[in-house]
Order: C-alpha cells, then sequence, then structure tokens
C-alpha cells in the first residue's frame, strides 16, 4: 500500500470511529465476553467509571504538561473511550452529544 492509500484509508476513518466504537461498547455492555475490559467497568458500575474518567483526565493533563504530542494523543484516545463507556452507561447517545456540539458551533458561528 502506497503512503498516498495510507493516509487516504485514515482519513477515512476521521470521526466515525467514535460512533463504531461507541457501537462495540454498547455490545460489549449486553454480551458476557469474557476477558472483555469493557464489560468489566460496566459489571463494575457507574462509580469505577467515572473513576476511570477522572484519571483519565488527569493523565491527560500530566502528559499535555509533560509529555510528547504521540502520549498526549494516546491519553486523549483513553480518555474518549472511558467516555463513551460512561456515554453508554448511562444511555447517552453518541448523536445527542453530536447535536449539542452542533448548537454550540452554531452559536458561535452566529447561526
Amino acid at each position: 500500500m502506497s503512503i498516498r492509500e495510507q493516509n487516504q484509508k485514515q482519513h477515512d476513518i476521521g470521526p466515525s470511529i467514535i460512533d463504531i466504537l461507541y457501537e462495540i461498547i454498547l455490545t460489549r455492555k449486553e454480551e458476557d465476553i469474557e476477558g472483555s475490559y469493557t464489560r468489566y467497568l460496566f459489571d463494575q458500575g457507574i462509580d469505577k467509571i467515572c473513576k476511570k474518567v477522572g484519571e483519565e483526565s488527569a493523565e491527560v493533563i500530566i502528559a499535555s504538561k509533560n509529555g510528547s504530542p504521540r502520549e498526549i494523543s494516546c491519553e486523549i484516545a483513553d480518555l474518549l473511550y472511558h467516555l463513551l463507556v460512561l456515554m453508554a452507561e448511562r444511555k447517552i447517545p453518541a448523536q445527542e452529544v453530536y447535536l449539542e456540539l452542533a448548537k454550540r458551533l452554531n452559536k458561535t458561528l452566529g447561526l
């Protein structure tokens, strides 16, 4: 695969990766898959999920202060994953967050 094709493939993923990951998380919530970290979080409950969101938030802050761009990206990915788990636990569809972001964008743009 050429560099151009690899680059295009990466761009094709884009924001849709959030929807794909969210759907996988919802599936893990409903299915008892042995060894699934996601399922483990759901089994532990909202307190554990919130604790992980807090921990990952702190790690983003620390990486932002001291880390490389790659480390920061990895920590942000961890935080996003745990936020998606929290959303699934609280039954908040990703679309609801997208709509809220769109409202804020429209306000910013004066629409």
